[in-house]
């Protein structure tokens, strides 16, 4: 028998027809493009917590530990993690909803009715999820954005990865199709980052995430302090990047590439390694010697 997945309304969750947006931490996320994004937009929407769900049984705890608060020596309490849904407003005023919290670790299927069911009754008229993966693109050319919906036209209005492939699924894949089953429209939005600088953050992505997510909705968001972050996180890659007469070729045969033909992001067996890139950025914007 599969378990009841219990949550509490703790503030006003009603989003009347507006978007609800979906970022959960634990699945790839190149660059933390996602996880900026949704931070940035809680942040500009003014977002609280509007319904939250009980970590039992959908985390591990060994996985996902809480946090204990020690002051002294003595405990204070403990910090348990939670998925939740909150509710903001845009520059316009309207509502929007935004999932986050860990991806949950267990009994995705009746997790994934329960947040289609929820979502029916708070009245989201669609659903955005957000991600970023690690792509054969420059850092010196616009991060481009690739969709997913169980409605082919909608993703291919905004761009698709082209193909067919079997890949590794994440929750938001279920919650896609379980939204979508339940008559809320939903589609993912995947920004993509150079493979280069994937496992450092990368704000450029986060930008092009929330300015998409613009321009599909409707809503009146404000991606200027990324954009502002991008710039400069491009402008220290450079600084690493311009001395090496090899890390200058690659970086050249990747907008060669980009710009010949829009092949599959994903393919990058063709393309010069960026592992030993990767490695000397990082350690470069850290500030390491």
């Amino acid at each position: 028998m599969e378990p009841e997945i219990a949550y509490e309304i703790v503030g006003d969750a009603d989003l009347n027809g507006g978007i609800l947006v979906i970022a959960l931490d634990g699945w790839i996320d190149a660059g933390m493009g996602a996880a900026t994004a949704m931070a940035a937009l809680m942040g500009s929407t003014s977002a609280s917590s509007a319904v939250v769900f009980s970590d039992d049984p959908i985390i591990d705890h060994r996985a996902r530990r809480p946090l204990v608060e020690l002051v002294d020596g003595e405990t204070r309490g403990l910090k348990w993690p939670t998925v939740e849904l909150m509710v903001g407003h845009d520059r316009e005023g309207r509502k929007l909803g935004m999932l986050v919290g860990p991806e949950p670790d267990l009994f995705w299927r009746p997790f994934g009715r329960t947040v289609a069911d929820l979502a029916r009754k708070v009245g989201a008229g669609r659903s955005v999820g957000l991600g970023a993966f690690p792509a054969a693109t420059p850092h010196t050319r616009p991060v481009r954005v690739a969709a997913t919906s169980p409605v082919a036209e909608v993703a291919r209005g905004i761009g698709v990865v082209p193909g067919s492939m079997e890949v590794p699924a994440g929750l938001g894949s279920v919650l896609e199709l379980e939204l979508n089953q339940a008559g809320i429209p939903s589609l993912s939005l995947w920004a993509r980052v150079p493979h280069y600088v994937a496992a450092m953050p990368y704000p450029g992505a986060s930008a092009a995430l929330l300015d998409m997510l613009s321009t599909v909705t409707g809503l009146a968001l404000d991606s200027s302090p990324l954009h502002t972050a991008a710039d400069a996180t491009n402008q220290k890659v450079n600084e690493l990047i311009l001395p090496s007469e090899e890390h200058r070729e690659m970086v050249s045969h990747l907008e060669m590439h980009l710009d010949a033909a829009e092949g599959n992001p994903l393919d990058v067996t063709e393309l010069p390694s960026g592992d030993q890139l990767a490695a000397e950025l990082e350690r470069f914007l850290r500030g390491d010697s």
